[in-house]
């Protein structure tokens, strides 16, 4: 018999890094020579949050498993993909944007083409706000990109007019903003100094995110683009309520600095900022209950895999202690919401209404 089988939508599911000499074909003959010349195919390029064999980055869990296999094993209808490429972090800005638009367009190549449940990401470097918005104008026109992804650790704070040009490009195609844990590592991710191990760098990422949150609502990034919608990656949510609790508190007692926050911060981000479920930092379904009754709802969360980072183990990327009305938003009605070129995507709409499957 037929039986319902909620769609799914996985916000976050890495592709696997191309090597630079990957990248050589989406070159033009003087980048080719570039980058041959400078011996970057010998290179990594790897972002060093992410060590490659760290434990944190390799789940045992997916071990074997392509990229394919990885969407089938959790029923995945729709992985929103990213490739967290190093060069984002070249102090060259022409050479950056070279190569970042390569890395955006063996994505497409490799990726897209090959595999219609992916969609993508159009990466950027938030330093170079010029070469950000040509890159989203060049790729907009493929509506398999739905968003436009930055790291969280920049030289500059996010809600920074810096970027606005960036946002603004992203609400006139509609395209989400992303913004992943990571940094370029230009300046210390603690706000008194460097850490001296992985171990600080990695706790300190939900950190910066609750920085940004704040520099969003504070600096008017909202208000200025009431269309963006901006998603936060491998941010975790358990730091969400006190960071909530303490905008929503100040803002009462300076709000005449900030007239743009013209009500409480927690109305304004509501409908506008999405989380990714994973990592789930309560370490229980008791605790889980409690974060999100302090959050107030579900649906600022988005399902995700972090396809292959190990945030969890065993088959079910869903922890317990999830209410069992909230999981038709959180596995793909969030998303909807979050991605307006999903919503807009017909195959998207028709496999939403579908949701039903043979076992």
């Amino acid at each position: 018999m037929p039986s319902r089988r909620p769609l799914r939508i996985d916000a976050d599911f890495h592709l696997p890094q191309a090597e630079v000499g990957d990248l050589l074909p989406f070159l033009d003959e003087y980048w080719q020579m570039q980058v041959v010349d400078r011996e970057l195919p010998s290179m990594p390029f790897r972002l060093t949050s992410y060590p490659a064999n760290a434990p944190l980055t390799r789940n045992p869990d997916f071990e074997g498993l392509d990229v394919p296999a990885a969407l089938d094993r959790f029923g995945t209808g729709i992985a929103i993909a990213s490739m967290l490429h190093g060069v984002v972090a070249l102090h060259n800005p022409d050479m950056r944007a070279a190569l970042l638009s390569a890395v955006n367009d063996y994505v497409a190549a490799a990726w897209l083409d090959a595999e219609p449940r992916l969609r993508g990401s159009i990466y950027v470097s938030g330093e170079d706000p010029a070469a950000s918005v040509a890159e989203i104008e060049r790729l907009s026109g493929d509506r398999r990109f739905v968003q436009v992804l930055m790291l969280a650790m920049q030289e500059i704070h996010h809600g920074n007019r810096h970027y606005w040009p960036i946002y603004e490009a992203c609400q006139k195609h509609g395209l989400t903003l992303a913004i992943h844990a990571g940094g370029l590592y230009r300046i210390p991710p603690s706000v008194s100094g460097w850490p001296s191990y992985q171990f600080e760098d990695y706790v300190m990422q939900s950190m910066a995110f609750e920085n940004i949150l704040t520099g969003f609502l504070g600096e008017g990034v909202f208000q200025k683009f009431p269309d963006l919608r901006v998603v936060f990656l491998e941010s975790g949510f358990a730091w969400l309520p006190t960071t909530i609790w303490r905008n929503d508190k100040t803002w009462r007692g300076v709000r005449q600095e900030v007239p743009w926050l013209d009500r409480k911060p927690s109305e304004i981000m509501a409908g506008r900022v999405f989380l990714s479920l994973q990592p789930v930092d309560p370490p229980g379904a008791e605790e889980l209950r409690q974060i999100l009754k302090h959050i107030g709802s579900t649906d600022m969360l988005l399902y995700s895999t972090d396809y292959p980072h190990r945030q969890f183990t065993g088959g079910e990327p869903l922890p317990t202690g999830l209410p069992e009305e909230a999981l038709p938003g959180i596995l793909a009605g969030n998303a909807l919401k979050a991605y307006p070129r999903l919503a807009a995507d017909p195959a998207v709409r028709q496999a939403a209404e579908a949701m039903e499957e043979t076992t």
